[in-house]
């Protein structure tokens, strides 16, 4: 289980939140909808949630 986390799951939550601050600062850059920015950034703290979490349960299950 932890090479499954450290493996797979945890560098796709990393490039989850890459993707979603580029596609922030890529509308914010081409001065697009405010609205949609909120959206973007809101998504991208939950999605930095996610990614500690699986970092957390990673560094625990290789202590084990």
């Amino acid at each position: 289980m932890a090479t499954f986390l450290s493996n797979l799951v945890l560098p796709v939550a990393l490039c989850a939140v890459a993707l979603v601050l580029l596609l922030g600062l890529i509308n914010m850059m081409r001065g697009g909808s405010p609205n949609r920015s909120q959206k973007l950034m809101r998504l991208r703290v939950l999605l930095q949630f996610a990614a500690i979490v699986v970092t957390m349960l990673a560094i625990w299950a290789l202590g084990r």
